[in-house]
């Protein structure tokens, strides 16, 4: 398959999905376009804190999806540090810290991407801790750990920047929250610069997937020229590059 190919099997996979949930009642209206808001978030992020790896889990990278954000709101409340990323990584330092030691808010308003953007503190790939656990969104997402995020990329760009940084090693779970109708049978479409993940968990289930597939950085041949423009941390490192 081309490239094109494969983007083309990818969003056709996405819609299929957003559709379902819609149909389903399992998302709210409008979906299209997003990583789901889906019902019964609360109850996988349950499932996720019950798990060995959320326990052993000091330090959280996770995305600010509001699907994700009982995940967030917990690991707060449990004392964890939680790194979120700005959303579209559309600042020069690219990820939201929020440090459980110094919130201003109660966790469960903290973990809100609207009020982390007002209390938190932002900070840059070289002043982040290792990560233990890194939480992310999907549409879909097979058991064998691969998955599809809304067609963006920028979860692609935040594992492999923390890649890149020797933030993430072998030690590091990946772990997707989703509905249970977003896990699939089917084998999913995949490129060079797409991770999978190490754990599925829904409101009924956990799901442990094959090895991951890791990329180590940014596929720098997969982006386009307004994408590492729109990406202030893409086009500084692009500028080191040259």
């Amino acid at each position: 398959m081309t490239d094109l190919d494969i983007d083309r099997a990818k969003q056709a996979c996405r819609e299929r999905m957003w559709a379902l949930l819609e149909q389903e009642h399992a998302a709210p209206p409008g979906v299209r376009g997003r990583i789901p808001a889906f019902s019964g978030a609360e109850a996988a992020a349950d499932r996720l804190a019950a798990l060995p790896a959320w326990h052993a889990a000091q330090v959280v990278k996770a995305v600010p999806d509001k699907a994700q954000l009982p995940v967030r709101a917990r690991a707060l409340a449990e004392g964890k540090l939680v790194y979120m990323a700005v959303p579209r990584l559309a600042d020069e330092l690219p990820f939201y810290l929020l440090d459980p030691d110094a919130l201003t808010v109660p966790p469960a308003e903290a973990a809100s991407s609207h009020v982390a953007a007002a209390v938190a503190r932002k900070v840059d790939v070289d002043r982040m801790r290792p990560v233990d656990l890194v939480v992310c969104g999907s549409v879909a997402v097979n058991r064998a750990g691969v998955r599809l995020g809304k067609g963006a990329g920028y979860s692609d760009i935040e594992v492999a920047l923390l890649q890149e940084a020797g933030l993430i090693g072998p030690a590091t779970t990946i772990v997707t929250t989703v509905h249970d109708l977003q896990v699939v049978d089917e084998e999913l479409p995949e490129t060079g610069h797409d991770f999978s993940v190490d754990l599925i968990v829904t409101p009924n289930e956990v799901i442990a997937c094959r090895p991951p597939r890791r990329p180590h950085g940014v596929f720098w041949k997969d982006l386009s020229a307004e994408k590492i423009a729109a990406i202030p941390v893409l086009a500084a490192r692009a500028r080191a590059r040259d």
